[in-house]
């Protein structure tokens, strides 16, 4: 009999419209392939959570983003009683979602991130807490949710303190300029390179998520030593979090006339444990360029779905 799958979705983070699309898409492809599929729109109510893992499903497909989805919290329910989840574990989760912690360990690991300061918001709009232009951003959010690029000239505050919704901590990091890389990651092995370029602007949350305004390059085209290293450092940046599953790593690749080029000039920006399962997104995308079906990767994580040991 084939597994019977709760596939989490929606949530109540920032980035719940994009979690409904995926779950929607990740469901689709696990009833074309004829799993058991059941569906809920998990907004941290335990006891609709509760009730929809009795009976025990098989499998929980978390296709939940941001806070209390992605950083651990599900995890460590679902570890509890012992339901298998797609995805990374409870303590990967946590690291990856806290930006400032990954880059201690990528450091330790000898991955090359932009180096970076954590003030309060206050601090943040007090002044320049590094020379211009620089990035802002949450310290704990995903798909570039809150972003801001802080440029030579810019006299308009990067964001209001009275409504910034993403807590006390704000993440401020020196702005590398070139190419945004990004590579999937599927167990043990990197998908590929691909180039994300804006239509206008940079690769934020509405260039992700709508339609046309970002061409997907696949594969990238860079030098091969640089496309070899950010698959190379995309998988340990993996497995240096003890990622499993499928995960994305995240570089912008400065092959500027002040960058030279060269794969001493790859910087990871993140990882993320829980990528998009949209018609837009990224994964599927490198696993469709490789001959991996979507059903194939939707059902892949099913098969390789586990609880923290």
């Amino acid at each position: 009999m084939m597994k019977r799958v709760l596939v989490l979705m929606g949530g109540r983070s920032a980035e719940r419209e994009v979690s409904l699309v995926s779950g929607a898409e990740v469901a689709k492809g696990l009833r074309a392939r004829g799993y058991d599929t059941a569906t809920l729109d998990f907004r941290n109510d335990m006891a609709a959570l509760m009730a929809a893992l009795e009976p025990r499903p098989d499998v929980v497909f978390n296709a939940l983003h941001g806070r209390y989805g992605e950083d651990g919290c599900v995890q460590g329910v679902l570890d509890l009683m012992g339901v298998p989840y797609t995805h990374s574990g409870l303590l990967a989760s946590a690291v990856a979602m806290d930006k400032t912690m990954a880059k201690r360990l990528f450091a330790d690991a000898g991955i090359r991130c932009p180096e970076g300061v954590v003030v309060d918001r206050a601090t943040a709009l007090a002044g320049d807490v590094v020379a211009r232009p620089y990035v802002i951003k949450p310290n704990n959010e995903g798909s570039s949710v809150g972003v801001r690029i802080v440029r030579a000239g810019d006299n308009a505050k990067p964001f209001d303190e009275a409504t910034w919704p993403y807590g006390e901590q704000v993440l401020i990091e020196p702005y590398v300029p070139g190419r945004e890389l990004t590579v999937g990651v599927m167990g043990d092995r990197a998908l590929a390179v691909t180039e994300l370029q804006p239509q206008a602007g940079f690769y934020d949350y509405e260039a992700k998520y709508t339609a046309g305004k970002t061409t997907h390059v696949i594969p990238a085209p860079i030098p091969d030593d640089v496309y070899q290293e950010s698959l190379r450092l995309a998988l340990l940046a993996h497995r240096t979090l003890g990622c499993r599953g499928v995960s994305r790593a995240d570089f912008r690749y400065d092959d500027t006339a002040e960058g030279g080029g060269g794969t001493g000039r790859l910087y990871l920006l993140e990882v993320n444990t829980q990528p998009g399962m949209t018609p837009l997104s990224l994964v599927p995308e490198q696993a469709a360029h490789l001959g991996i079906s979507f059903t194939d990767l939707v059902a892949w994580m099913v098969e390789n779905a586990r609880c923290d040991d």
